[in-house]
Formats: C-alpha cells, structure tokens, sequence
C-alpha cells in the first residue's frame, strides 16, 4: 500500500468560515452576490429582518463541494432550493409524525450525543441489523404513513427529515457548545460504520437503501461528511469493495477509512476521546445501537433541562425532531416539534443558556490561518482501502483531483507519495433512485 497525500484539504477548519485563504474569500462574496441578485439570498437586515437568509457556512459547504467556483456552487444551491421548496423541506419538521422520524432514524446513522476532538458529531450506523426481515417490515410500514407527499417517495420523504435533523438540530448544536475553534460553525458529521457480520447478500439487498442516502448527501446536503471509518469489515471485503465503492460518489469514496480489528481504537482514539467512543470499538461509552444520544459532560454542563426523558438513569431527548428557537433572554431552545397522533408537537426540551455564537450573519470575519499540525492526521497516512485495477489511473472529479487518506498510527510520513485515487464519475443508471444525482460531493 503506498503512502498518500491529499492533492487539495478543505479538512475542518481549513476553507470553512473564518479560516479562509484570500481567494477563498474574494470567492465567498461573489457566490453571495451571485445569490442575491438571482433572488435566493437576503441579506442580513433585509425587509426587517435580523438575519440573512443563509449563513455563510452554509453557503461555504456548497462552496467546497465545487472547488470554490461560484458558479458552479450557485448552480447546486439554486437547485437545492428549488428542490426544498418543491417539496416543503422547511415545513417538514413541523409534520412528520414523531414515530414516524423514529422508525426511520433507527436504520440510518445514529448519533452518539458525542463530538470528536474539534467537536465534530460523531454517528454509529450497524448495518448487521438491516437484515431482509427488519427492512420489509419498515417498508410495509410505509403504506400505513401519515407524513406522505404527492410528489415523492414516503422513503424519501422521511430521509429527508433526518438530513434536516442533522443540519437543522445536531450540527447547531454542536456550534453552540465550547470547542477549539468557536468561531467556526460545526457542519459536519463523523461516521462510524460497523459492518461485522454482514454477509455478500446482506450487502447486496442493501445497495438502494445506501444509495439513496448518499445521493441525497450529494445532491442537496454537500460537504455535510468528514469521515466514515469502516469497522469489521469481514474476509471477503476486499474483493467486493471495488463495485460497492461505486454506489457512492468518488469524493465520498476518498472520506472512507476501512480500519483493520488491530486499528480500530487506536486509529479512533487519534480524533475521538475514548470517552466518546462505544465500548464495543474500545472506548468506554456504554452505548448501544438503537438507544436515543448519551450526551457527553461538555454538553450536559452547557445546557438546563426542561422536559427530557430518562434512559438508564441519564436525561436524553425525546424521540422525534426537534429544531432550535430563540430565547427573548439570548438563549437557545431545544423545542421537540412534528406530529403526535396527529396533532402537533411544541415542547421545550432544553435550554442553552449561554451558547457559543459565531458570527455567521454575513459581516466579513478575521480570517485566521490553520494549525498544519491539525490537518496532518489527515492529509498524510497508509492506504487502508483495497486498491482496485482501475485506482491505478488518477482520474477528474468536478475539474479536482481526489486522494483517499487513511488514518493510523503511521499517519506522519517522512516521504510522501502523491497519489491519486478515485472512483469512476460515470453517472449511475438514474432508474436505480427517486432522488437526484449529482457529481459533487457529501
């Protein structure tokens, strides 16, 4: 396996809000103008109001999903907002029947309640548990669903809502609470994804269910992924990694690590504490796959209890989604919102009563330059990835050229290799999903 390097890192921070190089910038205020003079922007202070319309973070991620050519990034946006408005993504939180979010919340990743060490949300997804029997009796279920749309699948619909639970509630989240880089929102996710026990055919019957998520990823949520660290891959994988890789778009591809059993914790404990880390990898946090966050100490310390729930002794949220308001006291409220039997939900869950605040209101930030020490984990390391025949050719994605890094214990290297690899960008067969594709990335 040869040693890697990254041709281009937009690792957090470096290209997100606040640590941005000159162009970066220059190119940050056009994409914005470009927005606005196209009607898909407000400025802050607008008609009224306080706000922008999108934080500048969130116009970044589409940004950095298109090598910050304004353009092309307003090319996705303008059909990311026609899409949300199309369907009534901004509504859908209020709507979707609160067991409705939880049977589906329980076959995607699931959040820890816990952050890496630049306070990124770490996520757990078990495939063994997506057995034949578990995913027919979820789409049985579907026919009976209360939360449907004319205009797309109730699948599809009900993913939505979690990509929104994402970005809408445990991402602001995390930008509400202490870390290393305060001044920069949190717009990511870590995912660890443990594949133990799942066998050829498993995979298999599981390649719509994968792809739809990721499509969706990369069409309308971009650069919502920092990491998937594979764990417990099983004898075969390597022979079968070559076609799985191409359910999942090349840029994709170069975010995932597939760690051998030996590497598992030591390769984790490098970006997670071990406290946030499930026993079951090593670490010492006693979570299991099903169960609603176990909220790590930081957290617990940032917030006020309203009306939690109870599991194992420890407050938790709810099930079902829940979105941020404001406080008339500056502070931040959890409200638990969709339907219950129907009728619609509005219960405080939590307060934050002192939540970090970056300024992300389109007044221009003091870019600061990044630690390199923060980013060489990352951008420096031995392939852990199968190398299939067609690895060997670099290959274009979106006019960029893509390396896949791999964590380990050997991630400093004293001579390292260039090299590029990446997955074919042919378009997949559209017939295979309802949802859009679109070369970019997640």
């Amino acid at each position: 396996m040869a040693d890697l390097q990254r041709i281009e890192s937009f690792q957090y921070p470096s290209g997100h809000y606040a640590h941005l190089t000159p162009n970066q910038q220059e190119q940050l205020e056009a994409f914005r103008q470009l927005c606005e003079t196209q009607g898909y922007y407000t400025p802050a202070g607008t008609n009224g109001a306080c706000d922008a319309s999108h934080d500048d973070e969130t116009l970044l991620r589409f940004l950095r999903a298109r090598r910050f050519v304004a353009p092309e990034a307003f090319k996705q946006f303008k059909e990311t907002e026609d899409w949300r408005k199309e369907h009534g993504i901004d509504d859908l939180f209020y709507r979707i029947e609160v067991d409705e979010f939880e049977a589906t919340r329980r076959l995607y990743p699931q959040w820890l309640g816990r952050r890496d060490k630049r306070g990124i949300p770490v996520y757990v997804f078990e495939v063994a548990p997506l057995n034949a029997k578990s995913i027919s009796a979820y789409e049985k279920g579907l026919a009976k669903s209360k939360t449907t749309s004319p205009k797309v699948s109730t699948k599809n619909l009900r993913l939505f809502a979690l990509y929104e639970s994402l970005t809408r509630f445990v991402q602001p989240f995390c930008s509400a609470i202490p870390r290393k880089h305060p001044e920069t929102p949190i717009s990511q996710s870590n995912n660890i994804v443990d594949i133990t026990g799942v066998g050829l055919k498993q995979f298999w019957n599981l390649k719509g269910h994968m792809q739809d998520a990721s499509q969706l990823a990369t069409a309308h949520y971009p650069e919502t992924l920092d990491r998937i660290f594979i764990v417990g891959a099983p004898a075969f994988f390597p022979t079968v990694w070559g076609w799985i890789k191409r359910w999942f778009d090349p840029i994709t591809v170069s975010k995932i690590f597939i760690l051998s059993p030996a590497n598992v914790l030591p390769t984790l404990s490098q970006y997670i504490d071990p406290d946030n880390i499930p026993k079951k990898y090593g670490g010492n946090l006693d979570f299991e796959w099903g169960m609603m966050p176990i909220l790590e100490p930081d957290i617990q310390t940032a917030i006020k209890w309203e009306a939690p729930e109870t599991q194992n002794g420890q407050h938790t949220f709810p099930t079902g989604p829940i979105r941020w308001e404001q406080g008339a006291d500056g502070s931040l409220l959890a409200v638990g919102v969709g339907n219950e039997n129907g009728r619609p939900r509005h219960r405080t869950i939590f307060t934050i009563p002192n939540p970090v605040r970056p300024n992300v209101a389109g007044l221009e930030p003091l870019n600061s330059p990044v630690d390199e020490a923060e980013l060489a984990l990352t951008t420096v390391g031995t392939a852990t990835q199968p190398v299939s025949p067609i690895d060997a050719a670099p290959a274009q994605t979106d006019g960029a050229t893509s390396a896949v890094a791999a964590p380990g214990p050997q991630a400093v290297s004293s001579a390292p290799v260039t090299t590029s690899l990446t997955t074919d960008s042919t378009p997949h067969n559209g017939a295979e999903t309802q949802l859009p594709l679109r070369t970019g990335t997640s």
